[in-house]
């Protein structure tokens, strides 16, 4: 079964949630599968090494689950409208990747979450795809052809799948967001299967 790499980083919570319901949109494409993996916190990067596994959620990526997946999903909560620095530090650690071409042709995506409605969303989705263009990435968003991209009152962009938690980080996923974040990972497996040999 071809995998789709789920990876992404969290902090309250939020991003993992939106990373289980593109899982399930992976899911719904036949032969596909999602793979999750999260990224370890800087500080464990750089003040000693990161335990292999996290004491609870997705495992840490390793540099196989690029090499083995057919297509790259990232997330990330904002960060003044950029990508957190844990997952920035792991894709500034990717030059082996894109020398050898490891993504070239492998379709992506992004997703985020923002405390408010107007935290910086969409930038913060456009940094995340500017460095899967530089490893020829095919990236994908959400066509407006999705209904709830037109009826969410929260998160969901043509960018990508997104939810607002407020400053409470709300545990909840609107209805809309959930949808949206399912649409998407049905998206990249169904280009991944069609561009499958």
């Amino acid at each position: 079964m071809a995998e789709i790499l789920v990876l992404y980083y969290s902090r309250g919570g939020s991003v993992a949630r939106l990373a289980r319901q593109i899982a399930r949109g992976i899911g719904e494409v036949e032969g596909m599968s999602a793979r999750i993996r999260t990224v370890p916190p800087v500080a464990a990067v750089t003040q000693s090494a990161a335990p292999p596994v996290p004491d609870e959620g997705a495992p840490y990526v390793e540099a196989h689950d690029l090499d083995e997946c057919t297509g790259l999903i990232l997330g990330s909560p904002t960060r003044f409208g950029n990508m957190a620095a844990p997952l920035k530090h792991w894709i500034d650690g990717l030059g082996a990747q894109w020398t050898s071409g490891t993504l070239v042709g492998k379709p992506a995506a992004a997703f985020t979450s923002t405390a408010t409605i107007h935290g910086g969303q969409e930038a913060t989705l456009l940094t995340m795809l500017v460095p899967l263009l530089h490893h020829g990435c095919i990236l994908v968003g959400i066509p407006y052809t999705e209904p709830a991209l037109s009826t969410t009152r929260g998160g969901g962009t043509p960018y990508g799948a997104s939810h607002v938690s407020g400053n409470n980080d709300d545990p909840q996923l609107s209805d809309d967001e959930a949808q949206l974040a399912r649409a998407l990972g049905k998206r990249v497996a169904g280009i991944a299967a069609r561009l499958a040999p």
